[in-house]
């Protein structure tokens, strides 16, 4: 227990608590936002808004005050400064709900705030049209600073040097490996920010020209942009029946799942480097492929090649981006368009995207892992090694992404468990802890796209809320955090030199 206590105080505390420090007084602005919509609007919440500005602003500046002479962050300080941030962040952003009663219990509060910033989705509301246009507001703008991450904003606005970033982003940024895009960390984070500002703003115009309100347009791009889905309707993106709309979001919502590296590659005109990439041509085949085996199977439901790509292609680009808007009850598809679903629930976006799951490149290496085994089996003798778009991978990344995805689904099943005490159905059970681990939305049965989670008990929202942000930063540097307080045995300590 020493022990213990010894490496937790041995953190860099000072510096852990100024970032989150500056995080919450980013919030503190970003909830500005929603104070206006309310006066907009002539609504009578501004209250909750102004206390938890407040709240947030007065926090984060007695963090700030910490001893800036501890500047030094290592790789676990980075670790423990994200996990802690998304918390506090999430819990002080559940605020506004439970100021306003819109949301009477605080839990349901912090389930649906989680589950906006980690760009979830799943929702414990019966009548989402029942809010404030307010609350609305600031549910569908979590999605969107959730989506490319608080603290990737933090990087690209803030000062330091690119050793103390880099332990901040490898946290929070989705994928096997962290891509530099530049050398300075800084800018980096800058230049993904303004790509996904530049898309954000033109998914809004686009839904504009199709006749959405302006509010409509920018509650859908935010979680278009950040592959989150909170509907503004009851009814979700099903509400507008406008195959136009259908047509923008789904456009964008894959657009959002690639990796936006291929997009920088295209900004420098580098179109070989971006068009190379492996997991990019494998995310796009497996979205055709996908499309075409649900639209063959739901042809008996609608009659006609239009709406069957119509309501194929949304389904598809919406569940493996982990967006989870909905145009059709897919809960009523085949059950093998349903696998199909759930298969991709499972699978993710590309790395370096908004979106969640275990990701495309992922399974490309596991993939390419498991024919390299065989044909060693077969040839003893033959030496070869893993490749992606024409480099060599790391034999430690292999090793961390075989135990990242063993640990996926130990931490899943363990779920599994803890939620099937509430005793609701298989389907029901598996479907919402996919879906959450996954940040992707909705699932099936009584938590299908035209249902909620308000049907599980507060002690699975809480279980279901905590996978939902082991989904979003990622299982394995949660485990390069935890390492370090897990004694080893004597028998593997290095042995005392004796002299």
């Amino acid at each position: 227990m020493y022990w213990l206590i010894h490496k937790i105080l041995k953190l860099n505390w000072a510096m852990i608590g100024r970032i989150i420090g500056f995080v919450l007084k980013v919030e503190a602005c970003l909830l500005v936002f929603p104070l206006i919509v309310n006066y907009l609007y002539g609504e009578s919440i501004g209250f909750a808004y102004i206390v938890t500005i407040g709240l947030c602003f007065g926090i984060g500046s007695l963090l700030s005050l910490t001893d800036k002479k501890k500047n030094i962050i290592f790789s676990r300080d980075g670790l423990v400064a994200v996990g802690l941030a998304w918390i506090i962040m999430s819990a002080l952003g559940a605020l506004p709900f439970f100021i306003s009663q819109e949301i009477p219990n605080y839990i349901d509060c912090l389930f649906e705030t989680i589950s906006g910033f980690t760009t979830t989705g799943s929702s414990i509301l019966n009548d989402v049209e029942a809010l404030s246009h307010a609350n609305i507001f600031w549910r569908s703008l979590t999605h969107w600073i959730g989506g490319m991450g608080i603290l990737v904003f933090v990087l690209a606005v803030a000062s330091g040097s690119n050793e103390r970033m880099m332990h901040v982003m490898r946290a929070e940024s989705p994928g096997p490996t962290i891509g530099k895009l530049v050398p300075r960390m800084k800018q980096s984070a800058a230049i993904l920010y303004n790509i996904y500002l530049f898309l954000t703003i033109a998914c809004v115009i686009f839904l504009c020209l199709g006749g959405m309100p302006l509010f409509d347009s920018l509650c859908h791009a935010f979680g278009t942009a950040g592959t989150g889905g909170f509907g503004i309707k009851n009814t979700s993106v099903a509400y507008y029946d406008s195959a136009y709309i259908d047509a923008v979001i789904t456009i964008f919502m894959i657009l959002f799942g690639i990796n936006f590296n291929v997009y920088y590659f295209i900004l420098i005109r580098d179109f070989k480097a971006a068009f190379k990439n492996e997991e990019f041509k494998a995310y796009i085949g497996i979205i055709i492929a996908c499309i075409v085996m649900i639209g063959i199977n739901i042809y008996p439901l609608y009659g006609n090649v239009a709406d069957v790509l119509r309501y194929s292609s949304f389904q598809v680009g919406s569940i493996i981006t982990t967006t989870g808007y909905s145009t059709a009850n897919f809960d009523l598809w085949p059950s093998f368009s349903k696998m199909i679903l759930l298969l991709l629930m499972v699978l993710g976006a590309s790395a370096g995207s908004t979106g969640g799951g275990i990701k495309v490149s992922r399974f490309l290496i596991i993939v390419k892992k498991v024919k390299l085994d065989i044909q060693r089996l077969i040839h003893p003798q033959k030496v070869n090694a893993i490749t992606m778009d024409g480099k060599l991978v790391d034999e430690e990344v292999v090793t961390q992404i075989t135990s990242y995805f063993c640990c996926f689904m130990l931490i899943m099943a363990t779920c599994l468990l803890l939620v099937s005490l509430d005793n609701l159905d298989m389907e029901t059970t598996i479907s919402a802890v996919m879906s959450c681990i996954g940040n992707i939305g909705p699932g099936f049965s009584l938590c299908g796209p035209l249902a909620n989670f308000d049907c599980f008990s507060y002690f699975s929202k809480l279980v279901l809320s905590a996978a939902m942000l082991i989904g979003r930063l990622e299982i394995y540097p949660i485990l390069i955090f935890m390492f370090p307080v897990i004694r080893l045995p004597e028998a593997i300590k290095k042995p005392k030199r004796r002299d």
